[in-house]
Parts: C-alpha cells; structure tokens; sequence
C-alpha cells in the first residue's frame, strides 16, 4: 500500500477547541520538526492541519460528525514539494518527440527519422531530452547527422538541459542562420573548422530557430499544463515551484483552476528582467488563490548556461574548450529589477551554474541587499533570495551565502546526470567547489533542492 501524504504543522490542542472534520490516526507521521520528529495522529478542520501529535492527545478534537480514519500503521509524511519545476515543459514532453533515454547518436537519428516518417511534408519536427553523455563518442550531433534522414522537414531537437539543441540544414535556411550570422548576446552558434555552422545552437541563440516553429496552440498549451500537474501528482508531489513563466501562462492556469482542471499547489516565479518581471513589481505579488493553492510573488532570472553544453560562465576557460561559457543575463536591466523587488517584496530566484556566475550573483545580491536596507525600504525585511543550482561555487565563496542569507538551491539530479562529463569540463581543482551541498550545510547555511 502506497503511504498517504499530507502536508503536516503541529499545533497543540486544547479541550475548547472545535472539532475537527478528520482526524488520521494509527500512523508513523514524520514531522519534519527536529524538536518533535514523530507523531502518531493528525487532526484537521476546514482543510488545514490543526493538530500533530499523540492518538490520545487528538481525542480532543473527535467530534460527533468527525471522520476517522485509521490508516493502519502507514506512513504518513509532509507533503513533498518540488522546488524547482517547468511544468509546461514536463507536459510538453508527454506530447512531443521525447529523447530521453538514447543510448547511442544512431539510436536518436533513428527514433527521428520515424517521427520524420509520419510528419507532413515540410512540416517541424521538434524532440527534446537528448544528451550525448551515454554515447560513445560522447559528441554533440550536427545538422549533416540529422539531414540524411530529414532532407526537406526543418528538424530542431533540445538538449536534455533546455540550454541548447541542434537543427538541420533546412531549420537553419528557415532561421536565415549562414556563416556569416553573429550569435546574440549571451548565445553561440558552434561552427566547424570550416567556419560552417554545426547545427548547434547554445543558450540565447536557440531563439533564432524557436522563432520559426509554429508556436503550439491554446488547447495544446492548455494539455502541456493538464498533463504536466497529472504526472507531478502521479509522482506525490502536492506543490510544485514553477520556474519562469509569462502572464499568459498565469491566465491559462487560472482559467485551469476555474475550470477544475488543476489540483496541484503551485508557486510560480515570473521570467525576468521582462514586461512580465516589469508588471509583477507594478502590481505586487498575488498570495493564496484558489484556497491557498496559487502564489506568483518571485522573478526568475538566469544568469548563465548549462555545464553540459559549456554555457555555464567559468572564471576560467573550460578543461575541454577554449571557452568561458556565457552571460546570458542583461545586468543593466537586472540591478534595478533587484532594487525594486527589495521594495515591493517579490522574492528573487537566479539560475547561476559556473563559479563566475555564481560569484557575480553574489555581488549583484550583495549591492543590491545594500543600497535597500532593512528597515522601511524593503517589503520584507529578510528576503528568501534563491542561487538556483549553485552548481561550481568557488570555495571561498560559498561563506558569503550565510553572510548575505541568500539559500544555494540544489538539484541532485546535476550532480547525478554531470558525473558523466564535470570532470572533464572542470578538471580536477575545481570539483572542489562543484555539488558541495555538504559544504553549505556544515558552514550553516539552508539548502534546499527539487
């Protein structure tokens, strides 16, 4: 039997207080509270928790029309809540060409080359989730590995981390994309010895070929959401933090929670700096609709790429590259949309992977903390600014995350999936810095992941 789950907070009881609408007892409840880590009963009214505590103590709120229910000696546990998700994206990959799990570069061209099959003439083909770690050679794939099996349909396909993704020679007719076409800022266009594109599109330059695909419709966006909120609850996930998204994206899943369509908690943080970030600061955070089930109160921003496809911003080149990675971040737009979120109280999430993001995330985070100080400035007095993926930290930075109270926001599935190439990418010396969650818990900071 699967163990219930509940998000649990423990208050005491007393004789005087009302009944609860359902108490659960006869569990093993872990609390999440190291002063009291066990209990054996849960009491709750109006849909909160209102006591955790012993099965004699919760006798106090069984009343005459209180449903009990005995769960047998199960588990019972905090809800889980996934910190950091797209959840558009995890739908998206329910219905699109979905990559994962190739184990070989023929394997993929051979899973595309059936989706080409049954495609429409000239019609995009679009895939995701592929990542060249598995392979052997491990290399990025180019336009000519896709061109013989999708001569006439423009092909793009993303790389497992979002941050890059490879086209074929007609995507890149269709993009304008020739030798002679400079990337954009924060952005690269690999090229071969010949000077001729690859195929490969990193970070901000993947927009050039995004901007050609037929955008997906309301109702498949609409299945994006719907599928992606079924997968996180099939998983037991009870809230999710959904990482950068639009006010259209804040309409739909409204109109979504209208419609009944949608059971999941959901924190959202808006892309940013934007329009979007722009009206979120203008028209402050919107806290607990829909019973509590729907907060957009934070800005996401990323300030560089990914390991695996060498955008992250290193403070020295790569091991395997002449590169640094890049900045994909407009620091111009970026310190102002800090100041003013201190004063409105819209929290801060950055994605920040290399050591040189990482440490320009803290000084931007660090003038900004100061030029707004506590007191009547800021909306809230100790913001939960987040470092998201605090990936390769220099170790002589990682103090500076207690110092400044900015929470390093982990994923254990980088340092899983990253085994395969981060000690090629770095080299040895700056491992030391690389996945320390061990080193933010012992220097006392709050680590948090999803």
């Amino acid at each position: 039997m699967r163990p219930a789950i509940l998000v649990l907070a423990g208050i005491a009881g007393c004789s005087t207080t009302p009944p609860a609408d359902r108490v659960f007892t006869n569990a093993v409840i872990y609390t999440a509270d190291s002063a009291n880590p066990k209990a054996e009963a849960v009491a709750v009214r109006a849909g909160k928790i209102v006591f955790v505590g012993s099965a004699a103590d919760v006798k106090t709120y069984e009343g005459s029309h209180t449903e009990v229910i005995d769960l047998g000696g199960n588990t019972l546990t905090p809800g889980f809540v996934d910190s950091h998700v797209h959840l558009s994206g995890v739908g998206q990959r329910e219905m699109i060409l979905n990559l994962e799990g190739t184990r070989s570069l023929d394997e993929m061209v051979a899973r595309v080359k059936a989706q080409v099959d049954r495609a429409a003439p000239g019609a995009w083909v679009v895939g995701l989730n592929w990542i060249e770690t598995p392979w052997n050679p491990r290399r990025f794939p180019t336009r000519q590995d896709l061109d013989r099996i999708s001569p006439s349909n423009p092909v793009y396909l993303s790389r497992a981390d979002g941050h890059a993704g490879v086209a074929n020679s007609v995507a890149l007719k269709l993009a304008g994309v020739t030798r002679a076409t400079k990337p954009p800022a924060g952005g690269d266009i690999l090229k071969d010895a010949s000077g001729e594109p690859t195929g490969m599109f990193i970070d901000n330059a993947q927009d050039l070929v995004y901007a050609r695909i037929p955008p997906p419709t309301t109702g498949q966006q609409d299945s994006m959401y719907t599928l992606g909120v079924e997968r996180e609850l099939m998983l037991g996930w009870t809230q999710v933090q959904d990482a950068g998204v639009s006010w259209d994206d804040v309409a739909r899943v409204r109109r979504l929670y209208q419609e009944g369509k949608i059971k999941l908690r959901i924190y959202v943080a808006i892309g940013g700096p934007s329009p979007s970030s722009d009206s979120l600061l203008a028209r402050g955070p919107i806290i607990g609709e829909f019973d509590g089930r729907y907060t957009v109160r934070t800005i996401k921003s990323v300030m560089d790429g990914a390991l695996g496809s060498r955008g992250a911003l290193l403070l020295k080149p790569y091991s395997d590259a002449p590169t640094q990675g890049l900045l994909t971040l407009n620091l111009e737009r970026f310190r102002p949309m800090l100041r003013e979120a201190l004063r409105k109280g819209i929290q801060v999430e950055v994605h920040a992977i290399g050591d040189s993001a990482n440490r320009l995330l803290l000084n931007e985070f660090e003038a900004a903390l100061n030029d707004v100080p506590r007191g009547e400035q800021r909306k809230v007095k100790d913001p939960r600014w987040r470092d998201e993926h605090t990936q390769i930290v220099d170790p002589s930075d990682i103090p500076r995350f207690k110092k400044l109270g900015i929470i390093p926001s982990m994923q254990p599935s980088h340092a899983i999936g990253d085994l395969y190439f981060a000690p090629s990418r770095l080299g040895s010396a700056r491992l030391a810095g690389a996945y320390a969650w061990q080193s933010f818990l012992k220097d006392g900071n709050l680590v948090i992941g999803g």
